[in-house]
């Protein structure tokens, strides 16, 4: 496994392996790995010949200046951790090195980036627009893998490609979860014994959810959901909506002929988790 630190580098290895016919998958994140990073690496040595992970904590899609400072970096770890996995090629820069300069590009991707998400961390998806698409222009993959936890930045990603004519097969992968059913997260380091203790309420309670579906409306669900998280002491929801899972509308009725996935963002403390579920 290679670690580089610079574009030109990154690009020449890359430039080399297609040369030589292989087809590249590509695993961005932002460190502070866990098995469902992992889990994405995987998935991609199965798709592709040759697998480049990125680690950058990227600064321009932190709506919160502490939430950045406080975010976990732990390169050395995470390379041990990729080292015996299928990655090939770890890309690993610095800031400077992503933004020589300030990226001042806005885009536009309507609703999608409005709702949920988008309405309590403005700006945050263009940061992530603008971090994925520099990767995406570097790396230049066939296919690129992003987990379902972040079901939002998925379907962004899809809009960016789109919008950008980027020939790349954005490839959704499944949540990971701890055994007690909490979503795996970078975040939860940071979640105390208590937090960590009573965070898979929230995950119960999405469960419970999907059971109780046939029994109420949709927004009797809502309600039920945000008050059945806000019972526990340690938790505070943020947000859960109920969305079609391509253009992010919001589902009024159960017979809206949709696929329908639950989003909601919830704190522990000062620890932001999100997660989801599907509505089958």
């Amino acid at each position: 496994m290679l670690v580089v630190k610079e574009i030109k580098e990154l690009q020449e290895l890359i430039r080399k392996k297609k040369e030589e016919g292989n087809t590249v998958g590509f695993v961005p994140t932002m460190g502070a790995l866990h098995p469902g990073h992992l889990s994405l690496v995987s998935i991609a040595g199965q798709q592709s010949d040759f697998v480049v992970v990125s680690i950058f904590v990227n600064p321009t899609q932190f709506n919160d200046k502490n939430d950045l400072i406080n975010y976990p970096r732990t390169l050395e770890r995470d390379l041990s951790l990729l080292d015996p996995t299928a990655c090939q090629l770890v890309f690993a820069p610095e800031v400077a090195t992503m933004y020589p300069e300030e990226d001042k590009r806005q885009f536009n991707f309507g609703k999608i980036e409005q709702v949920m998400e988008g309405q309590f961390r403005p700006g945050h998806f263009n940061g992530v627009a603008q971090v994925v698409s520099k990767l995406f222009e570097m790396v230049k993959p066939d296919k690129a893998f992003f987990g379902l936890k972040d079901f939002q930045q998925l379907v962004v990603i899809k809009a960016l490609v789109k919008q950008l004519s980027m020939p790349i097969e954005v490839v959704p992968c499944p949540i990971m979860r701890e055994e007690d059913g909490l979503a795996m997260s970078s975040r939860n380091q940071r979640l105390s014994p208590e937090q960590r203790e009573n965070a898979p309420h929230i995950y119960q309670t999405l469960k419970e959810a999907r059971n109780k579906a046939s029994e109420m409306s949709v927004k009797e669900l809502k309600q039920w959901v945000v008050s059945t998280i806000d019972q526990n002491p340690y938790l505070q929801t943020e947000y859960f909506e109920i969305t079609d899972d391509e253009d992010l509308n919001a589902v009024e009725r159960w017979e809206d002929p949709l696929n329908k996935v639950g989003c909601v963002a919830v704190h522990c403390g000062e620890i932001r988790l999100i997660d989801n579920i599907v509505f089958e």
